[in-house]
């Protein structure tokens, strides 16, 4: 049994929904959508699946998901919590998985109706049940109520500590708007934004802007993995996973750790980091592109910073620098990313990543021999690296 996830598991199979603001269709149907695409890209059978993992915030129960497809018996089945910070844990999973023999075949997926039918911007304004109320009555008064508050506060103690201005956030969205132009999938297809547009929108919670924060989205995503020895058997190049990672850093809270000694960097995913690189055996030279999750634009610094493309505080320096354009030193998002193309929770992202590795993406940078993708931050998280099989 191998002591180690690299080189174990690789995404062979990869598909989605269109990406809408009113899907008209049921969050199940989304991800049976879903996962139907991804076995018809690998070439697959229903029937070859022997596992299914998703998010624990997905409605869609996975043996109601598989009865709705047509898959039979179940080996392994897990969700992963914490919302966006599960967007690579499920990978994990799957991996683990599929490296142990638990499973042969694991689909991976995650469907929601989240622009027409549960909105995330409204954060705790609905829901609340009891249990949560201890923990929210310190944020509560203050009218921290929404994920966007909560991200503003880690923003303003980063600007005051690092000198980071809006207008550097205005790069991020900027940079993932030039790759949604491009992308007949993406929500701002066509639609090309400026840093004077972005400095000109109405605020949401400063100092966070509108352009700042993602999209709200319905539609579906679905992965399917395997092992590299059967992928190479199958339709299309797999994408290898050179290594993958979850964390959970101390004094870890759900969107809302503010008591820690510091607020402006991210111990989890320095960790996740800190995991990946050492199982991957490749460094921050080594990643060629990365799918950075981009629920608002001050958390792409952060996670450029955790990864090592740029020290501390210098993540305004680094987008300035036009280094997440096509052309610059790491392509970023190159779908849109859940700014400019659809909010999925991540997993269109992951998707993204493995065109990428196939040389197959809408905005295909000249070398992506691996590529970084990262989950939700704020929250427990993961990422992983993703090779092309050799």
């Amino acid at each position: 049994m191998p002591t180690t996830l690299k080189d174990e598991a690789a995404i062979v199979g990869i598909g989605q929904t269109e990406f809408s603001k009113n899907s008209g269709r049921s969050e199940l149907q989304l991800a049976s959508e879903a996962v139907r695409a991804a076995l018809k890209d690998a070439g697959l059978e229903p029937g070859d699946v022997d596992g299914m993992t998703t998010f624990t915030m997905d409605t869609s129960d996975e043996i109601e998901v598989a009865r709705s497809v047509g898959i039979g018996d179940l080996t392994f089945f897990s969700r992963i919590p914490h919302g966006g910070g599960a967007a690579v844990g499920v990978i994990q999973q799957a991996a683990m998985a599929v490296a142990t023999g638990t499973a042969n075949t694991v689909v991976v997926y995650r469907a929601f109706n989240e622009r027409s039918g549960r909105r995330y911007s409204t954060g705790i304004a609905e829901g609340i049940v009891t249990v949560d109320l201890i923990h929210w009555s310190w944020y509560l008064p203050f009218g921290l109520l929404t994920p966007a508050s909560w991200v503003a506060i880690f923003t303003q103690r980063y600007m005051h500590e690092y000198g980071c201005k809006s207008a550097d956030l205005a790069q991020v969205a900027v940079s993932t708007r030039k790759h949604a132009v491009n992308n007949p999938n993406a929500f701002f297809y066509g639609k090309p934004l400026t840093v004077e547009e972005h400095q000109s929108s109405r605020l949401i919670a400063a100092p966070l802007r509108l352009f700042d924060c993602c999209q709200e989205s319905d539609g579906g995503a679905a992965c399917i993995i395997t092992t590299p020895e059967r992928a190479r058997d199958l339709k299309q190049k797999p994408a290898i996973i050179r290594g993958v990672a979850q964390a959970a850093g101390a004094e870890q809270e759900n969107m809302t750790s503010f008591y820690r000694p510091s607020i402006s960097h991210l111990p989890e995913m320095d960790l996740v980091a800190k995991q990946v690189y050492q199982m991957s055996g490749l460094g921050p030279d080594d990643v060629d592109a990365a799918i950075i999750y981009d629920a608002f634009t001050p958390i792409v610094l952060w996670q450029l910073e955790s990864f090592g493309f740029c020290g501390r505080g210098e993540g305004k320096d680094f987008v300035n620098d036009g280094n997440l354009e096509l052309g610059g030193r790491l392509p970023t998002n190159t779908n849109g990313g859940q700014l400019s193309e659809a909010y999925i929770h991540g997993m269109n992202g992951v998707n993204e990543a493995v065109r990428l590795i196939r040389g197959t993406a809408i905005n295909q940078p000249e070398k992506a021999d691996h590529v970084l993708v990262t989950g939700g931050v704020g929250v427990p998280t993961s990422g992983m690296i993703l090779g092309r099989s050799e």
